[in-house]
This record gives structure tokens, sequence and C-alpha cells, in this order.
């Protein structure tokens, strides 16, 4: 497999930040102002397209939302993209 390849294959985790966000009513430049990570950082992750995340941001990210990592990732595509989750 070329390393092209490689970085084309899903990981299979999904960010629920849209949700999160949603349900908390918050936008994603207020998380960024609160949490310290730049709005791009955290449109990255939002997007399913961050390929590692620091635990310290991750705590930072799940402790503004008043979540738990498992509320935040999941392993599989998201319901609306896929039409049914993967099990």
């Amino acid at each position: 497999m070329s390393p092209a390849k490689q970085d084309d294959d899903l990981s299979g985790i999904h960010c629920r930040l849209d949700e999160l966000l949603l349900a908390n009513d918050m936008t994603l430049t207020e998380l960024s102002r609160r949490v310290g990570v730049s709005v791009v950082n955290l449109s990255v992750l939002k997007n399913d397209r961050a390929k590692a995340i620091r635990f310290s941001t991750l705590a930072a990210i799940c402790e503004a939302l008043k979540c738990e990592v498992g509320d935040l990732l999941s392993i599989g595509r998201p319901a609306d993209a896929a039409g049914s989750r993967i099990t």
C-alpha cells in the first residue's frame, strides 16, 4: 500500500463535536477561547480530519462541554453520512 493510500484510509473514529456544541449552545469560536486551541484545529477535529489529539486537549474539550470522552468520540461512521451506523 502506498503512503498516499494510507493517508486516505479512515481511522473509523468519528468526532461528535458538532452535536455537543449544539447541545451546549456554544460556538466553535467560544470553545476555542475556553480550551486554548485554535478554531482551525478544532475544525479539523470536528470534520473528522484529525490524525491525533493530545490528552490535555481532549480533557479540556470534555471539561468545557461537560461530557465524557465517549460522548465526544465514537467508532464508526456518523449515522447521517452513512445512512446507518457500522457495527
